[in-house]
C-alpha cells in the first residue's frame, strides 16, 4: 500500500468542514479530481454509508465505491468496497486551531493493484490528494 498525507488549514470550524465533506452529491461541483458520485446508502443519520465515485486520476478515469464512517465533527474515515483499484482506504481529520481554523488532514493509503512508477505517485498525492485539500478550503471559506 502507498500512503499519502496532505494538509491545510482551513479558514473555518470543523463542523463547517465536515458538512461540506458530507455534501457528496456537490463533489463533482467543486472537487478537481470528481467526475461524478452516487450514494447507494446512507445511515440512520441521512449520512452517506456506501458512495460510489468516478475519479479523473490524470492518466485514466477510476471508479470505486467505499464506506464511510464518522466521528464528528472531527472524522471521516473509509474502506474500500470495490471498484477499479486493489485497495483504498483513507480519512480526512479536523483539528480545531482554536482561532476560529481548522487543520484539514487527508490521508490516504492505496493499492492500485498495478506498479506505479514514481512520477505517477508524485501526480496522484500532489494533484489529486493536494488538490481535494485546497478544494475543500475554497468550498469552505467561500460559504462564509
Amino acid at each position: 500500500m502507498k500512503h499519502a498525507e496532505q494538509q491545510t488549514v482551513v479558514e473555518g470550524t470543523p463542523q463547517d468542514c465536515f458538512d461540506a465533506l458530507l455534501d457528496y452529491e456537490s463533489f463533482p461541483d467543486w472537487q478537481r479530481a470528481v467526475k461524478a458520485v452516487e450514494v447507494v446508502t446512507r445511515d440512520r443519520k441521512g449520512r452517506g454509508e456506501e458512495v460510489e465515485f468516478e475519479i479523473d486520476a490524470k492518466v485514466r478515469t477510476i471508479h470505486y465505491r467505499l464506506r464511510y464512517a464518522y466521528e464528528p465533527p472531527h472524522r471521516i474515515s473509509w474502506d474500500y468496497v470495490e471498484g477499479d483499484v486493489k485497495d483504498v482506504d483513507g480519512e480526512f481529520v479536523l483539528e480545531d486551531q482554536g482561532d476560529g481554523t481548522t487543520l484539514a488532514t487527508y490521508s490516504l493509503a492505496l493499492d492500485p493493484g498495478v506498479w506505479l512508477p514514481g512520477p505517477l505517485q508524485k501526480v496522484l498525492n500532489d494533484q489529486v490528494m493536494k488538490g481535494s485539500v485546497e478544494d475543500l478550503k475554497r468550498r469552505v471559506e467561500g460559504a462564509r
